[in-house]
């Protein structure tokens, strides 16, 4: 396949990318994800390239997911060890990262629970960095894999109506999904209690809801988000069981929404307080699964376009 040419050093952000620039990451992972589902797929367009991840916050999920993709590209992964590295011993996190830029990777996956932790990095360092989720600012792959999965699922993000349920205030996960949706044409509907609802929102044109049956009206797409305990003081919530009965996903609560109504959930997944068995599991509504799998492809996409062009 020809090679596209993508702009950006970096992927930081949603907020840095226009619509070309999202389209083309989507275009390039849509590819992907047919070459995956016919199978044997092989490649070995970034053999001889180093990625390092270097997670500051754990996530299972998405570093294998990150190391996955990488592979499938025929790169080899260096996962850093920081529960072992020089930080532990009195090294500065930028001596740390200055050293790690002279092994010269050829590119850095990030994740950080510092505001803006990838934004200095990539200001210290030679190569593309990948943000793999900092604070509650942005999760930038996650917004790409998840417009990926409505897209192939949908058809289109345009036009659609999308719901976000949950831990908005606290939410990396929300600001870029609220961006990437705004971005490509959909109306967003924002779900919470007051004490997890944000003060101020990534985009203008979010309709805001604190009652589920009155969000839900006309919705096309719910993505429901965990509550981030880890990034607050204290409990917001009166306890899971009520939080479950006013804003958990049951079939009888989707009701509210379109007959057609698909569930997303970034993972993991909180049964019995974002959503029940029925939901989560329902394989014609639920694409949590579907998600998982797509962000092989996106990761893949987003690796090639910054690494694969240099």
């Amino acid at each position: 396949m020809t090679h596209p040419k993508f702009k950006h050093d970096h992927l930081i952000g949603i907020k840095e990318l226009d619509v070309t620039d999202i389209n083309l990451i989507l275009d390039h992972a849509n590819h992907y994800a047919d070459a995956l589902d016919k199978g044997n797929f092989q490649s070995d367009a970034l053999k001889g390239k180093i990625i390092l991840t270097l997670f500051f916050e754990d996530s299972t999920r998405t570093r294998t997911s990150f190391e996955i993709a990488a592979k499938r590209l025929g790169a080899d992964i260096v996962n850093l060890d920081l529960k072992s590295s020089s930080l532990n011993k009195g090294e500065t996190f930028e001596d740390t990262i200055k050293n790690i830029n002279a092994m010269r990777p050829d590119a850095v996956i990030i994740r950080h629970s510092e505001y803006g932790a990838p934004v200095v990095i990539s200001k210290m360092i030679d190569c593309p960095v990948i943000n793999a989720g900092d604070s509650w600012r942005e999760h930038p792959t996650q917004a790409l894999l998840d417009a990926l999965t409505i897209k192939r699922k949908l058809g289109d993000v345009a036009g659609k109506t999308i719901a976000m349920i949950g831990d908005i205030a606290h939410s990396r996960v929300a600001n870029s999904n609220m961006l990437i949706f705004s971005k490509l044409g959909a109306k967003i509907n924002v779900i919470a209690p007051e004490l997890l609802m944000p003060e101020k929102f990534p985009v203008d044109d979010v309709q805001k809801f604190t009652s589920l049956e009155d969000g839900l009206k006309n919705v096309d797409i719910i993505i429901s988000d965990r509550i981030y305990l880890e990034r607050m003081e204290g409990s917001p919530i009166k306890s899971e069981a009520a939080y479950f009965e006013e804003y958990g996903l049951t079939k009888e609560k989707l009701k509210y929404a379109n007959d057609d109504v698909v569930v997303l959930a970034p993972g993991p997944i909180i049964r019995g307080v974002q959503l029940d068995d029925a939901v989560a599991d329902d394989k014609e509504k639920s694409l949590i699964l579907d998600q998982v799998k797509n962000s092989i492809p996106t990761r893949m996409a987003i690796i090639d376009l910054l690494v694969g062009n240099k």
